[in-house]
Formats: C-alpha cells, sequence, structure tokens
C-alpha cells in the first residue's frame, strides 16, 4: 500500500511539473505536451514496460489519445478499493478507426475474437461508425494493438487533436450513391491521418526515426487546436447528423448519382455546464463544390483551423467559436484563398430524418441489407440477449460485411436473395428483430457509454436509458404513439457524445441521478434544442416528460414531430444561433420552472 501511494504521489508532482512547464506564453497545458512530445511519442514506449497499471504522466496519458486510448477506471469500484488500500481499477478503452462504417466479415470475426481474448467481452459501436473496445488492461495493449493492425485496421488518429473517424451515411438504398460517399470516406480520412511513425515505433516494433527526420505536413508539431470531425450525408437521410460537425459534406443527388457536395462549416456539439461562454453550434452551408475537389476542401479547412484556431483555452478552441469569432464569411473567404479558387452557391437540400432505417432494404443493385437496433450500441451475450453471437455465426456465413451506423446500430450489408433465407434464420435463432422488440421511440434513442468507466461522466447513460425509455412505453402505448418517432438522446455530461442538443428529447447528466433536459430539437438534425429543466432528479423524468407526450399525441397537426410541437405551442422557444442556446427560454417554461 505504501509502495502504491508513493507511487501517486509522485505522479501527481509529476502532473503539476508538467502543467507548469506546459502553460508558458498563455497557451494551454496540452499545446507544451504536443510541442514536447517528440510527434506524439512522449514516454509512451517507456511506460508500457514500467510494470505498472496505469500510465502516472499526464503528458503520456494525453498522447494516448492520439493513439485511440484512453486510460480509465472502474468507478463503481473506486469506494470499495480505496477503503481496502487497492490502487483503483485501471483499464483502457481502445477504439478502433472504421472510415464511413464499413467492416468486412472477416474483419468482424477478428473484433469479436479480439474482444473476448483481451476487452470485456462486448463490442461497443459507437456514435461516429468506430468500434470501442472496454477493459483492455495495461498489460494486454500493445499486443491489442498490434493484432488490430493485422487485420487492416488501426486505432491511430481516432481519438486527440486530430481529424477523428470520417463518417457517411449509412443507409443502403442507392448502392452508387454510398459507394461514392465511402469512397470519399476513405480518402479523407486517409489523407487526413498524421505522418508520425510514433504510432509504428510504439506499437508495432517498427524502424526509430532519427531526430530532425520527420514532419507533420499538415498538422506541424502541435497538431489542432482541438478535435475535428468531418461527415458526408446522402440526403434526403441525415443519419450522420452532418450539422454536428466540424466539416460536412451534403451530397447533391442527381437521376441517382452524386452531382456534387455543399459544403457546411462550422458545427459542434459539446458545451460545459454553468459556462454560458460555451454552446454547441450547427455547421452552416458556405457553397458547392464537386466531388474531385472535396479532399482538397477538407484539407484546406483543416489549415484553416490549424492556424487560427485558439490555443489558449481549449474550452473555446474548437472551429465552431472561430466562425463564431471571426464570422462565416471570413472563414470562407480564406478558404477560398487556399484553395484558389470561389466554391459554387450551395445547391437546394433537405432532409427528412436522421435515424436509421430498420430492417430489409434492397438496394438499387438488387442485393439485401438488414438494419437492427443495437441498445446502447453495445453487442453482448447475457441472459437478455446473444447479439454477439448472432453476428459471428452470420460473419462465418457471410461475405458481404457490415455497416456500422452513425446512431450505434449496425446493418448486415451485401446479402444476395439466394444467401437472405439462410441470414433469416441465424437471426431467428438468436431472437435478433430490427426493432428489437421496442417502439418507434426506442428505435430513435441513444446514449453515450457514461458510467461506470468514462472519466467525465456526472450521471448514468446507457445503463440508464433503456429502462426510462421502458417507462415512457407506457406513456406511447396509452397515447396510441407506438410507432411514432421521438428522438430520445442520453448522455452523461454536456460534452455531447450522443448528440443530444440536437434530439427532440435531449437528456444531459447534471450531477448523480440528475439531469438537465433539452427540448425542441429537430427530427431531421436541423435545430438545436434548448435548455426546459434543470438538475431533475431520475425519478422525475418520467412525471416530466408523459404530460407532454399525452399532450402532443392529442393536440399535434398531421406530421408534426414532436419538437416542432413543442416550439409552436410554447413548450420551448426555438434556438436560432449556438450562442442563444442559454437564453431566451419560452415563458410557459419559465412558468413551470
Amino acid at each position: 500500500f505504501r509502495s502504491n501511494a508513493l507511487q501517486i504521489f509522485f505522479a501527481f508532482i509529476s502532473r503539476i511539473q508538467e502543467y507548469i512547464n506546459m502553460s508558458e506564453n498563455g497557451l494551454s497545458a496540452n499545446e507544451g505536451i504536443k510541442q514536447n512530445s517528440g510527434f506524439l511519442r512522449g514516454t509512451i514506449g517507456e511506460s508500457l514496460v514500467d510494470g505498472q497499471t496505469f500510465f502516472g504522466s499526464e503528458s503520456d496519458q494525453q498522447l494516448l489519445k492520439f493513439h485511440g486510448l484512453y486510460q480509465q477506471d472502474d468507478r463503481d469500484l473506486r469506494a470499495e478499493r480505496k477503503k481496502a488500500g487497492q490502487e483503483k481499477a485501471y483499464s483502457f478503452l481502445v477504439r478502433i478507426r472504421v472510415p464511413g462504417g464499413i467492416v468486412s466479415s472477416s474483419q468482424w470475426l477478428e473484433i469479436d475474437r479480439l474482444a473476448g481474448s483481451y476487452a470485456n467481452g462486448t463490442i461497443k459501436l459507437t456514435t461516429r461508425q468506430t468500434f470501442q473496445f472496454h477493459g483492455v488492461i495495461k498489460s494486454n495493449l500493445k499486443q491489442t494493438v498490434a493484432e488490430i493492425n493485422k487485420i487492416g485496421m488501426v486505432t491511430f488518429a481516432v481519438c486527440g487533436d486530430v481529424n477523428r473517424n470520417v463518417m457517411c451515411g449509412a443507409l443502403p438504398s442507392n448502392a452508387a450513391v454510398h459507394s461514392e460517399i465511402q469512397r470519399l470516406a476513405r480518402e479523407i480520412s486517409s489523407h487526413l491521418t498524421p505522418q508520425t511513425k510514433a504510432y509504428h515505433e510504439i506499437w508495432l516494433d517498427g524502424e526509430k526515426i532519427v531526430d530532425g527526420g520527420e514532419e507533420e505536413p499538415v498538422y506541424g508539431k502541435t497538431y489542432l487546436p482541438r478535435k475535428f470531425k468531418i461527415a458526408i450525408a446522402a440526403p434526403p437521410a441525415n443519419d450522420v447528423d452532418a450539422f454536428a460537425n466540424d466539416l460536412a459534406f451534403l451530397a447533391i443527388i442527381e437521376n441517382g448519382i452524386v452531382a456534387g457536395y455543399n459544403v457546411a462549416v462550422g458545427g459542434g456539439m459539446g458545451m460545459s455546464h454553468g459556462n454560458e461562454k460555451t454552446y454547441p453550434v450547427l455547421a452552416r452551408e458556405i457553397g458547392f463544390c464537386t466531388a474531385e475537389q472535396v479532399v482538397d476542401i477538407a484539407e484546406k479547412a483543416v489549415l484553416v483551423q490549424r492556424d487560427y484556431g485558439d490555443r489558449t483555452e481549449r474550452k473555446h478552441a474548437r472551429l465552431k467559436y472561430t466562425i463564431e469569432d471571426r464570422g462565416l464569411e471570413w472563414f470562407s473567404s480564406e478558404l477560398e484563398r487556399r484553395i484558389g479558387y470561389r466554391l459554387q452557391p450551395a445547391r437546394k437540400i433537405s432532409f427528412t430524418g436522421n435515424g436509421d432505417r430498420f430492417g430489409w432494404t434492397q438496394d438499387d443493385a438488387g442485393l439485401w441489407h438488414f438494419c437492427f437496433f443495437v441498445q446502447g450500441g453495445r453487442l453482448a451475450d447475457s441472459e437478455k440477449t446473444s447479439s454477439r453471437s448472432a453476428m459471428r455465426d452470420i460473419a462465418k456465413k457471410h461475405g458481404g460485411g457490415f455497416r456500422l451506423t452513425p446512431n450505434g446500430n449496425l446493418i448486415i450489408a451485401n446479402i444476395s436473395t439466394e444467401k437472405r433465407e439462410e441470414i433469416e434464420t441465424v437471426l431467428r435463432i438468436h431472437q435478433i428483430s430490427a426493432d428489437g422488440g421496442g417502439s418507434a421511440l426506442r428505435l430513435h434513442s441513444m446514449s453515450c457509454v457514461a458510467l461506470p468507466t468514462c472519466g467525465l461522466a456526472l450521471a448514468e447513460a446507457e445503463r440508464y436509458l433503456p429502462d426510462l425509455i421502458g417507462e415512457l412505453e407506457q406513456t406511447i402505448a396509452e397515447n396510441g404513439l407506438e410507432k411514432e418517432a421521438i428522438t430520445v438522446r442520453m448522455t452523461g455530461c454536456p460534452n455531447g457524445c450522443a448528440r443530444p442538443f440536437l434530439a427532440e428529447i435531449g437528456i444531459v447528466g447534471k450531477a448523480p441521478n440528475r439531469y438537465n433536459v433539452y427540448l425542441g430539437g429537430g427530427f431531421s438534425g436541423q435545430r438545436l434544442s434548448k435548455l426546459y429543466r434543470e438538475s431533475v432528479p431520475s425519478s422525475e423524468l418520467k412525471p416530466l416528460l408523459a404530460p407532454l407526450i399525452a399532450r402532443y399525441a392529442k393536440e399535434r397537426t398531421e406530421g408534426e414531430r414532436f419538437g416542432d410541437f413543442c416550439i409552436r405551442n410554447g413548450v420551448i422557444a426555438a434556438t436560432e444561433r449556438g450562442a442563444d442556446f442559454h437564453s431566451n427560454i419560452a415563458d410557459e417554461a419559465k412558468v413551470k420552472r
């Protein structure tokens, strides 16, 4: 115990010294960490073999994120282990980059094997079309990453202050359109992947680069001020929540093919409770480009943010704030200066929803696709489900691969008519249905991981949302709304990983068992929500929401969505722009509060 206590004490002193050293010249501490990291190396390699169960250096913990790894501990066990004089139950989240969410059947089988060999036996599908392993211990990290690399996948650059996993629409009805946007997702991802060899040196035993023999042509030595997110949407579907991204390309589809893309910039979800200088923002369209121009535009947008983003205050470092401070016209002009031409005027576009299309769909090439709901995005085998085994059995029989959806669900893709019956048999054996036995409300729900492993979580999300949905489904059934979709999203903190500020009902952790409730988001992801109630105990969420749902059933107009209903009836005011997010709550809401 004394030995562990001394190790923790010296690690704490080291972190303080690091922050003092890294905060020179008014820059955030992370800027110094990147500057002195040797292109993302730090002392990760040395720490991997130091015999500890955790990385004691704050610098290494930050740099690990660039490699797709987050140091965590089981917060459910903290009190018990502290009482017993034990260190925290450390483990690591391992995130795998999957551009556009496309996975082959052979890769799936290996992902399944690794989840059982090194992680906690579950496969987490994220809201950015990536895989996550949870519960990987430090001594298994290098082997896990190396084996991921062997199947043609990487964990590199899926986290950290770089371009993250590039998303694209997963809805499968138009094969040619999906093939085109998926190709672009791969090209953007490859082009914006950092060039440092640190990942290969540390995890794959690659040859070390001598000092001075390395550079980052896009990112530079200090990379970006904060993360950067890119998505490609295929209207009328907005399953990627395009306007939540720093940069989005919205496909203009004419006669069944992509004629080009509208360019939208400046979106982002994260904020901080009690800090009105932070807020979510929707991206805005600035023009139209051809497919051949997309990758260059993506690079130049990243360069603008690299050069002008705020490196002094990380809470103000996303592209959305750069544009809010300097103006959309300024950004457009700077982007066009760098690409060397003017963007064409944006073309007319519309979206009909941001959910997934569940069940069987046949595309225009004659292939079938089956999309099914995955509660919390987590495939597992338990008393309630055998979804992990089901996908393993299908991957062994099926050569068409899978698509991870941006809503954390899964598509078994590219099934021939001859093969469909065999796939249906496996689904039936494992009792896998498209809707998971739930209502449209459940199908349009989404949550982040939150407790017990996320260090930022203030309240439950993944473990609690299914129960809340079950309670609300009673109200849904009583009012005949089982087939009416309402988007409900829950997160354990305001970072917005499940994009709750775009939901018609957003529930965001404020403290243990307490949530802020947001209403009025657009069903198609085209409008932000607004704060309706603060610090609502979990036990009061159903009593708060059930009367509104019942009222919606009785008073809505034909085809009216729940978020639109709340605004039309003065339950909540519409949010016009990001800075308006914290203000102008509707009078009725003020009275109720």
